[in-house]
C-alpha cells in the first residue's frame, strides 16, 4: 500500500479543510513546493495535489502545482476544477502523471468520458461522498446519483483507479472508513485509493489489514501536517501490515 501524501492549494497556500467545508479551513504557512519536498524526503512515492480553488470556482493554482511537479521528483495527481479536455491538457502540460475528475464525471459525463478516451489510465475518478450519496461542487451540492451505481458505470467506461473519499471522515481524524472501501472495492475490477480520515499510524495498518490488495494506496493529509502521523514510521508499518506482492 503507497501513502500519498496531499497537499490541497488555496490561494496558493497549503491549506486542509474540515468535511470540505471553505469556512473550516486552516491555513499553513509553508510553501508548497517545500512542502512536496519535504514529503519525498520523507520517503513519499506518489502526490496527491488538489487546486481547492478550481474546486469551488473561486480561481486557480496552476502555477503551484507546476512548481510542485517541477520540484517533487516523483509522479503527481492532481484534481480540483478539471471542466474540460483543455483543462486536463493543461494539468499535464504543468507536469501531473494523473488528472482526477470529479464532479465532471456526474454532471457532463459525455465530456469526462471524452477525457478519459484521449488520457485513458492517466485519469483516476474522484468519488466523493456521504454514505450512499454522492456530492460535487467541491463537495458542496449533492448529485442525483447512487454511489454504488456510480462506481460501476465508471468502471464501465473503462476507469481503472478510483479515489474514493468518504466526506465525513476528512479532516476529520477518525480513521478511514474500511467498511465503505471494503464494500467499494467488491463493486468491480478496478484500484482503489483510500482518502479521508488518517490521524495516526494505525489508522493506515488498519486500512491496511482492513480491505483487500485492490485498495493499494491512502491519501493522508492533516496528520502530516499536524504532526500526529510521522510519514517514514507510516510507511514503515503498512509495509509490515501489508508486505508487498511478490
Amino acid at each position: 500500500m503507497t501513502i500519498v501524501p496531499a497537499i490541497d492549494l488555496r490561494g496558493g497556500q497549503c491549506v486542509r479543510l474540515v468535511h470540505g467545508d471553505p469556512a473550516r479551513e486552516t491555513r499553513y504557512d509553508d510553501d508548497p513546493v517545500a512542502r512536496a519536498r519535504a514529503f519525498v524526503a520523507g520517503g513519499a512515492r506518489r502526490l496527491h495535489v488538489v487546486d481547492l480553488d478550481g474546486a469551488f470556482g473561486t480561481g486557480e493554482n496552476l502555477d503551484a502545482l507546476r512548481r510542485i511537479c517541477g520540484a517533487a521528483g516523483v509522479p503527481v495527481q492532481t484534481g480540483g476544477g478539471v471542466r474540460s479536455l483543455a483543462d486536463a491538457r493543461e494539468r499535464f502540460d504543468a507536469g501531473a502523471s494523473f488528472v482526477v475528475l470529479g464532479t465532471l464525471l456526474a454532471e457532463m459525463p459525455h465530456v469526462a468520458r471524452a477525457i478519459v478516451d484521449v488520457f485513458g489510465d492517466r485519469i483516476l475518478a474522484g468519488v466523493d461522498a456521504r454514505g450512499n450519496e454522492v456530492s460535487v461542487g467541491g463537495w458542496q451540492r449533492p448529485a442525483p446519483l447512487e454511489r454504488d451505481a456510480f462506481v460501476r458505470e465508471l468502471i464501465g467506461w473503462g476507469i481503472s483507479r478510483i479515489v474514493y473519499t468518504e466526506i465525513a471522515r476528512d479532516g476529520a481524524g477518525t480513521g478511514y472508513d474500511v467498511d465503505a472501501l471494503a464494500h467499494v472495492a467488491s463493486l468491480g475490477p478496478m484500484r482503489v485509493t483510500a482518502s479521508g480520515g488518517a490521524r495516526t499510524t494505525d489508522d493506515l495498518v488498519a486500512l491496511a489489514s482492513g480491505t483487500p490488495p485492490s485498495v493499494d494506496s491512502a491519501i493522508v493529509g492533516r496528520a502530516l501536517y499536524e504532526g500526529t502521523l510521522d510519514l517514514a514510521e507510516a510507511i514503515d508499518a503498512v509495509e509490515r501490515a501489508r508486505p508487498p506482492s511478490t
